[in-house]
């Protein structure tokens, strides 16, 4: 293991990435760069910095990076331009967050000459399948370090033994751990383990930290109003905001009204089903929205093309592919359909449902006069029909009358 002589790690300054810095020192005896990510988790991140120059990291191998708006504007904006859905449920929020982190990472390394980088992710889940398929499609040259499939700690127990023994800070909230394994970042959060490794479990109510309960969200609507450019929200109620701001004030609006909470059982990319818990408040608005203003925008062919293409978009994003040509291709393809994604879409929050109620474009293709049911003035011959009918019919008629015979 002495070919390792730097490594990135990203880390969050909990307990796990905590050990994970101290073993890659003590196991490959290399020098320790850290890596925290700012996404927008709403958690105090300098603490991992004094925590790390505590584990003997060097100031100058401590970075954290705000990465909110790169995140909003280069991955969520243009995953939502896709109306990426996984599973027709999950809007794909720890997901999307992965490539950043291998991108930012990586960059790290380079910067410091490290020869290697090292995630926290276990050997049973997703992540550890998109931070690597990130960094390899990044510097293919790179060594990984994924302690989880080399230590024997494989329990909450014996990491806070390995703690104990090596002297490593743990703080202790409230005297106990969560009862869920959580991912923040400014699109969603997740929850898994506990309770709801049961799918018959019903999620405790306490547990959801964003959003009120439908049954406990005002009996009064909310009504707001998102103006797009090019496929992405620009404004909202009038007011110009950055794209990290967007997802900010969708979020709060959103879970004010219980809007975004999803119970579901997907299939992970290494071969199990999992159950997880997610909030996602602001992308729940965000999508229905884009629909909106597509259905006024695209051409109907163009939007089916989409549609026929998003599960492929969706797995893609999900399987950690992110960085792949394939996924570049359809991106290219889908930011190319979005030239006339222009407008306001005006939406209802009430009680958990998100409720278009209006859209307008200077670029629509909506016209009054041909869609009325009212006299037309001769926009629309509905005399054409009939023979348009009877040319779809041919293949069928065709068909019926070989039965027959």
């Amino acid at each position: 293991m002495s070919d390792v002589k730097k490594v990135v790690l990203a880390y969050s300054g909990g307990l796990d990435t905590s050990v994970i810095l101290k073993w890659l020192q003590d196991v490959y005896q290399c020098e320790v760069v850290t890596f925290t990510a700012d996404l927008g988790q709403g958690e105090e991140l300098e603490p991992a910095r004094a925590k790390a120059l505590k584990l003997g990291i060097k100031p100058e191998n401590i970075f954290i990076d705000d990465l909110r708006e790169e995140f909003v504007r280069d991955f969520v904006f243009p995953m939502f331009r896709a109306n990426a859905i996984y599973e027709g449920e999950y809007l794909l929020g720890t997901s999307i967050a992965r490539p950043l982190i291998a991108k930012r990472q990586i960059e790290i390394a380079v910067a410091t000459g490290a020869d290697a980088v090292s995630h926290g992710a276990t050997g049973k889940g997703n992540d550890q399948v998109r931070f690597e398929l990130g960094a390899y499609a990044l510097k293919p040259d790179i060594k990984i370090i994924a302690p989880w499939r080399e230590w024997d700690l494989l329990s909450r127990e014996k990491l806070l033994a390995y703690a104990e023994q090596h002297g490593i800070p743990v703080e202790m909230k409230r005297g106990t751990k969560s009862p869920y394994s959580m991912d923040a970042n400014l699109l969603h959060i997740s929850y898994e383990g506990g309770v709801l490794e049961d799918p018959w479990n019903e999620p405790d109510e306490d547990m959801w930290r964003w959003s009120v309960s439908p049954e406990k969200a005002p009996d009064q609507p909310r009504y707001i109003e998102m103006e797009y450019r090019n496929g992405d929200i620009v404004a909202i109620d009038g007011e110009a905001l950055s794209p990290a701001a967007v997802l900010t004030r969708l979020n709060r609006l959103g879970g004010e009204h219980g809007i975004g909470r999803l119970d579901l059982v997907e299939n992970r990319y290494v071969g199990m089903k999992s159950r997880g818990c997610y909030e996602t408040p602001g992308g729940t608005i965000m999508l229905k929205a884009h629909r909106a203003m597509e259905s006024l925008t695209l051409d109907r062919e163009v939007a089916h093309l989409k549609d026929d293409l998003m599960p492929r978009y969706a797995s893609l994003v999900y399987n950690g592919y992110w960085w792949s040509p394939e996924r570049k291709m359809l991106q290219t393809m889908i930011d190319a359909s979005q030239a006339p994604v222009n407008g306001t879409v005006r939406t209802k929050l009430y009680k958990g449902n998100v409720i278009v109620v209006g859209r307008k474009s200077d670029d629509s293709l909506f016209d009054m006069n041909i869609a009325t049911f009212e006299d037309d003035a001769g926009a629309y011959n509905q005399k054409d029909a009939e023979g348009f009918i009877k040319l779809n019919a041919l293949r069928m008629r065709i068909a019926a009358l070989r039965g027959r015979r």
